[in-house]
């Protein structure tokens, strides 16, 4: 089991839980999620993304990992325009946050 902020993900049963709700996740959306949860705190390429998630060794479109990202953002709640979870660091990849670092600034 790994757990990262309120998010768990459990990679034997393939089953994640946001708190206390289980949210169900097709099969990328959670290898996705996994791949980045599983490095948390660390920035994960859309190379490595699409090598481990998708078994893909050629750059093809980061639209594919902009579209599942999307819809695991929603997901997960988190917000889309001001992420919490899974941030994006622009020129270098996808970051799931441990909550200590970005995102966590407060707004009013």
């Amino acid at each position: 089991m790994i757990e990262v902020q309120d998010v768990r993900v459990d990679p034997t049963t393939r089953r994640t839980w946001r708190g206390d709700r289980e949210v169900l996740l097709s099969r990328k959306e959670f290898d996705l999620v996994h791949a980045l949860i599983s490095k948390a705190g660390s920035v994960v390429t859309r190379e490595e993304l699409m090598r481990d998630v998708w078994g893909v060794n050629f750059w093809t479109s980061s639209k594919t990992i902009d579209v599942h990202l999307g819809w695991v953002r929603r997901k997960l709640g988190d917000d889309t325009r001001q992420p919490r979870l899974i941030t994006t660091v622009r020129g270098q990849g996808l970051r799931f946050e441990t909550g200590e670092a970005a995102g966590l600034s407060g707004s009013a």
